[in-house]
């Protein structure tokens, strides 16, 4: 079959992570509960980080902007693999397929260059303290983020239209639980090693290039902490920095094992075993690492726990005092 000549096909099967039905209610309570606690665990950071004026600063602006993009990574495979555990399906149309790993691509990019964005942001605040409102200005902060959203856009449009040109056969079986590139570009019937050519060096493109932003920003704030002459500044600088540090170690080293798994084996069960890690763990455990990190966002929760739970309170007992002020 000539590349660019694309066979119409109807649907993708999903297979999943099992194939075995005794697993299935398993497997679907484990994803559901995952799935609530990332959504509910990330909404929460967004609205403590709005609501709070104590944490209107750039720092937890790309904090908010990060758990954003966590809740949608997560909706953008979790839900239709739920669907098709409750409905005995396995199927997906080849345009939801390419529309679901186009918003992947997307989601994943757009951790990757937050995390970066936010080492930079960690690096003016402990090497340039007093020059750290005027260099990360709201201005810079939205613009870092804009940026940021195009040129993963563009990217993931890159990826979405180098399938689009691929032939496949009339019945193609992923096994994923959902439409993973490098899967899709391994099941084409047609020629596909543009596409490789393509994966690989823009993987390596957009994994090394923020790795290496975070790596530097690091080092110089290693370098200037250093420089700090109390044991009590030195922690008081570093410890700004353990949350964030602990997410680029998650992100990077089950991002990493799902590269090396899809590249080294023949199988593909370790790949889509890592990619759990990398699409549903990661995500929810970043509210739990910055809650449990971090004192601000634990006192913007606690702040926001009790300002919903005096709303609460008026409404309820508003009801009552009126009628006891109506009363003869």
């Amino acid at each position: 079959m000539e590349p660019g000549n694309n066979t119409r096909i109807s649907e993708f099967l999903l297979l999943g992570l099992s194939e075995e039905q005794e697993l299935q209610p398993l497997i679907f309570g484990l994803f559901l509960s995952m799935y609530l606690i990332t959504v509910f665990g990330n909404l929460l950071i967004i609205l403590a980080i709005s609501s709070d004026s104590h944490l209107h600063s750039p720092m937890y602006f790309l904090l908010s902007n990060l758990s954003f993009v966590d809740i949608c990574f997560t909706s953008t495979t979790i839900p239709k693999m739920l669907w098709n555990i409750q409905n005995k399906s396995k199927g997906i149309t080849y345009e939801g397929c390419i529309t679901q790993m186009y918003f992947y691509i997307l989601f994943a990019g757009l951790d990757d260059i937050l995390l970066s964005v936010m080492a930079y942001d960690r690096y003016v605040a402990i090497c340039h303290p007093l020059h750290y409102t005027v260099i990360m200005s709201p201005q810079l902060c939205v613009l870092l983020v804009l940026i940021s959203w195009v040129l993963i856009a563009l990217y993931s449009l890159l990826h979405s239209l180098m399938v689009l040109r691929l032939s496949f056969c009339p019945v193609v079986q992923i096994p994923h639980f959902f439409c993973e590139l490098s899967q899709m570009v391994k099941l084409a019937s047609s020629d596909n090693f543009l596409n490789n050519i393509v994966m690989y060096f823009a993987a390596v493109l957009m994994g090394v290039g923020p790795f290496a932003g975070i790596l530097y920003s690091y080092s110089k704030i290693v370098s200037c902490i250093c420089k700090i002459t109390s044991a009590q500044g030195k922690y008081k600088a570093f410890s700004t920095c353990v949350s964030h540090l602990s997410i680029v170690f998650l992100f990077y080293f089950t991002a990493i094992g799902v590269f090396l798994s899809s590249a080294a084996t023949h199988t593909s069960h370790s790949s889509t075993v890592a990619s759990v890690m990398y699409t549903v763990v990661t995500p929810m455990l970043n509210p739990f690492i910055y809650s449990l990190r971090n004192r601000d966002i634990k006192e913007g929760l606690k702040r926001l726990a009790l300002k919903r739970f005096f709303v609460l309170e008026m409404f309820i007992k508003g009801p009552f005092a009126l009628g006891l002020k109506n009363c003869p």
